[in-house]
């Protein structure tokens, strides 16, 4: 019998689980832990090149948990519905405001469904494939970051066309946990977030504004497929600048990225 870890994340070893459940963790949500990363440990030079080469190692690693690189195109030539993922986006986002669930949660439903999409063609017709990925991926979503997760038919009670009964939305929890090699413990924006807004605020006076109001951003570009080019982390850095109003300084922190990454890239070769 394998160990919690191991059974919890089945492909995922108990270090990777041990890593993402770090990385996902907020550091700015508590008064404990309000503004760990913009003072204190921060401030001390080994503490703050510790938490860059961490930051740099997740960033290093989020392609893993993205779609495929030519789903956007998918969408764009209709390929996949663009439409038909439009109202499946838009029936999460509404499940999680009416349960309470987090955002994370919604955000997770979406990615596993922009996975799952950008790997297999589902049958178009009259659209309950459509909803049952959605029904199943905020299921999964939920089993990982709920406490509290409604029954699967309670889940679908929120204005879906059809209702699933729970073996079938079982077997395609499994269709879809194969297809994404089990991995759903996923970098999303949320692990760069509190990072981010702290380092645009370092005495971390407006953090928790900037991590509200960054959030709302994030889930709402959910709905844009333009969005899908861009990987999680610029999607947090270009969620914290918004935020703050500076949208200027995204070009400028676009511009930093091309050239980090270039010199990470010269220095490696």
């Amino acid at each position: 019998m394998p160990d919690d870890a191991s059974y919890l994340l089945c492909a995922e070893d108990a270090a990777g689980a041990a890593f993402f459940l770090d990385a996902g963790a907020s550091t700015c949500t508590t008064a404990e832990n309000d503004g760990y990363w913009c003072s204190g440990a921060a401030d001390d030079e080994k503490e703050s090149a510790a938490a860059a080469s961490f930051i740099a190692e997740l960033i290093g690693g989020e392609a893993d948990y993205s779609p495929r690189s030519d789903y956007p195109d998918q969408l764009r030539s209709r390929s996949v519905d663009p439409a038909a993922r439009a109202d499946s986006v838009a029936w999460i986002l509404k499940v999680q405001v009416s349960y309470g669930f987090l955002p994370l949660t919604a955000y997770l439903a979406v990615n596993y469904m922009d996975r799952f999409l950008s790997l297999h063609r589902l049958p178009q017709e009259d659209g309950w494939a459509m909803q049952l990925l959605a029904v199943t991926c905020l299921s999964l979503a939920a089993k990982m970051e709920e406490t509290l997760v409604p029954s699967l038919l309670d889940l679908q009670a929120e204005s879906t066309r059809y209702i699933f009964e729970p073996q079938t939305i079982l077997r395609m929890e499994l269709l879809i946990l194969t297809a994404l090699n089990w991995r759903l413990r996923s970098v999303t924006p949320f692990t760069f977030i509190d990072f981010f807004a702290c380092k645009v605020d370092p005495r971390g006076k407006h953090t928790r504004y900037l991590i509200a109001r960054a959030t709302q951003i994030i889930l709402a570009a959910l709905h844009d497929i333009k969005f899908l080019d861009h990987c999680p982390s610029t999607m947090a850095a270009a969620a914290v600048l918004c935020a703050t109003g500076r949208g200027q300084q995204l070009l400028q922190t676009n511009a930093a990225a091309v050239e980090w990454q270039e010199g990470k890239h010269s220095r490696s070769s």
